[in-house]
């Protein structure tokens, strides 16, 4: 199945003829997308009437207003200008508009006085040498600005690893090299996070300090549990509290004789240690979350109401493993199913975050992303169950999981029977993360291309008894 959806630029696809419960939990999770599509959310915040421009509350006399450079990166960036510029352009102030946004390669497209640069490749969402010319042209397009001057950012998820500039004295490859020992060592997220912030000039509040327009505004689609202002994308327009001691701390904890680290990751830190001085972010700096996974599940859950069913919100902080989720949200459903009544209305379970997927040792070639494997894993904790009443659904709101062109899976009876048809082992995928060839050969792939929106993923589970 394919259908055209909202502008017409992206299609929505389940590789197999649609059946009620299935065409149900899709269109579920697809309203949860759109409430949270970044040109819709970007464009409930600017407001103008003659005399006023107002961006997230923040009101700007246009009399006073000389021009606004709109700046950025994510995997929203691409819907969240084209907002920008549709609302500048309908209100005659095209002349006053610039800009510059990081996005990925598939988000590219073009507007007139805001440009769109492809700072990595689609799919692959590590830093890379265009990513440095893009962040570099982003600096050197707000180092002129004054009082006058309006600086609009835009930042959503994805958005870290589009803004690399790594600080004078080391290279993109020196961060890199520091960012894959961190992993390989078992470095927290936090601790990893912490290192390369100290190591950019624009992560951790850099960005804010090199404006000097008369506001900066941040607009930001959170893509992180609890929506922490100084972790998504790394808050370039936040306040950093660590400080280079703490950079040493950490890397001197895993490379004690400095000996695995590059050489001149050390000195600059060593330097930046000596000289330190606190730096704070100027008063003229605005931050503003406009969407997060909330809304989109909310949205789901009054779209599952429309449909008949009873909600059940399950929250929007699962981190954890996603084959443990998976399994979890399965027996749930398949618990409930057991012990219902005959007139029991049918239900419908939410849930969002981002859990991780725990590698297994293989030589084999695998594919796969968490939301396929979150679903794989459903599918095997109840592969023996009736099904024949349940659906099981999990997708990443920004159109990616992993490094495949797939937003995420559906898990049900007719992805078991053709399973079985096929003569397919869940298990035996499951065992080496290879997903996506399980669920590409049981028609049970969602295919969404760049949704131009991040909330991190939305699950839907459904149970209805009189489905057919």
């Amino acid at each position: 199945m394919g259908s055209d959806h909202g502008s017409g630029e992206r299609s929505w696809k389940v590789m197999i003829e649609m059946d009620e419960l299935r065409d149900d939990a899709l269109t579920i999770w697809k309203a949860g997308v759109d409430a949270v599509d970044s040109q819709r959310l970007v464009s409930k915040e600017l407001v103008s009437d003659s005399v006023t421009l107002t961006i997230a509350g923040h009101s700007i006399p246009l009399d006073q207003l000389q021009r606004c450079v709109v700046i950025g990166a994510g995997k929203a960036g691409a819907g969240m200008a084209t907002a920008v510029e549709e609302f500048f352009a309908a209100q005659g102030l095209l002349d006053r508009l610039s800009g510059w946004v990081n996005v990925p390669a598939d988000c590219v497209r073009p507007l007139q006085n805001i440009h769109l640069h492809p700072a990595r490749p689609a799919g692959v969402n590590e830093p890379t040498e265009a990513g440095v010319v893009g962040a570099t042209k982003i600096l050197e397009s707000i180092s002129d600005l004054g009082p006058r001057d309006l600086c609009l950012v835009l930042i959503s998820g994805g958005g870290s690893a589009l803004l690399p500039c790594p600080i004078d004295g080391i290279s993109l490859a020196d961060k890199q090299a520091v960012t894959r020992f961190l992993m390989r060592s078992g470095a927290t997220i936090g601790e990893l996070n912490l290192v390369r912030k100290q190591l950019s000039q624009i992560k951790g509040g850099g960005l804010a300090r090199r404006s000097r327009a008369g506001q900066t505004i941040s607009l930001i689609i959170s893509d992180v549990i609890g929506d922490p202002l100084d972790v998504i994308a790394s808050g370039p327009t936040v306040a950093d509290s660590s400080t280079p001691a703490d950079a040493i701390r950490i890397l001197q904890h895993f490379d004690p004789h400095r000996q695995a680290v590059p050489k001149p990751v050390w000195q600059v830190l060593d330097q930046l240690e000596k000289n330190f001085q606190p730096q704070s972010i100027p008063a003229t700096v605005h931050n503003h979350i406009i969407g997060n996974n909330r809304v989109a599940i909310e949205a789901a859950a009054e779209q599952a109401r429309i449909l008949g069913y009873q909600i059940d919100q399950l929250g929007t902080d699962h981190a954890g493993i996603a084959s443990e989720v998976g399994r979890e949200l399965a027996r749930r459903c398949v618990e409930f199913a057991r012990s219902a009544s005959t007139d029991e209305s049918k239900r419908c379970w939410l849930s969002g975050g981002e859990p991780v997927v725990h590698l297994a040792p293989t030589e084999l070639p695998r594919k796969g992303g968490r939301n396929q494997e979150l679903a794989l894993a459903a599918l095997v904790e109840v592969w023996d169950e009736p099904l024949e009443h349940v659906v099981i659904l999990s997708g990443g709101t920004d159109g990616e999981d992993g490094p495949t062109d797939a937003a995420g899976a559906i898990a049900d009876r007719h992805t078991r029977e053709t399973a079985i048809h096929h003569q397919l082992d869940p298990r035996e995928f499951l065992a080496i993360n290879n997903s996506y060839p399980f669920f590409a050969q049981t028609d049970s792939l969602i295919q969404t291309g760049p949704t131009h929106t991040n909330v991190m993923d939305l699950r839907v589970a459904l149970w209805n008894p009189t489905s057919p």
